[in-house]
């Protein structure tokens, strides 16, 4: 069984990961590994639709492997994922505020999301409250990870 980690762009899903299993698995890397490009890229060329039937069939894959998984923070908004992710027992949601994960997305400029390069604050927030809904209902754990630091996220999982 799987242990995936969910959340929105920001939450510490990477880095939460890497601390709990250096073998640990990013879904997003594996996703441009399979696509032989990036996700950016395959949007871009072949559409939304396209990209989540892959995601969907990496997701159930996925959930087959007894690892920690690092997922994309749009997995949630395919509703065949959401019923792949009911079926797994060990789903956590690293939940943090809008302005605290907003934050730390505007501070790490290393990772340029094109979600955030492309979207007005006003429009994050608005996808960041329609995913949360969404977290919220196939994690099997909810962890406020606002105030804490890696270290001690990776403690309170462990």
């Amino acid at each position: 069984m799987a242990k995936v980690l969910l959340g929105f762009m920001g939450a510490g899903k990477s880095t939460i990961a890497r601390g709990l299993d250096p073998y640990y698995i990013d879904m997003d890397a594996l996703i441009e590994e399979r696509l032989g490009m990036s996700i950016a890229d395959f949007f871009a060329e072949k559409g939304e639709v396209a990209f989540r039937q892959v995601e969907s069939e990496v997701l159930s894959d996925l959930l087959q492997k007894d690892k920690v998984v690092s997922t994309g923070g749009g997995v949630v908004i395919s509703q065949r994922n959401r019923d792949l992710l009911k079926t797994n027992p060990d789903n956590i949601y690293l939940k943090a505020d809008f302005e605290t994960l907003y934050q730390r997305i505007a501070a790490d400029k290393d990772n340029q999301r094109p979600l955030f390069l492309n979207n007005s604050k006003e429009d994050l927030a608005a996808i960041f409250h329609e995913r949360q809904a969404w977290y919220e209902e196939v994690a099997s754990q909810v962890l406020d990870v606002t105030k804490l630091s890696p270290e001690e996220i990776i403690e309170e999982l462990r």
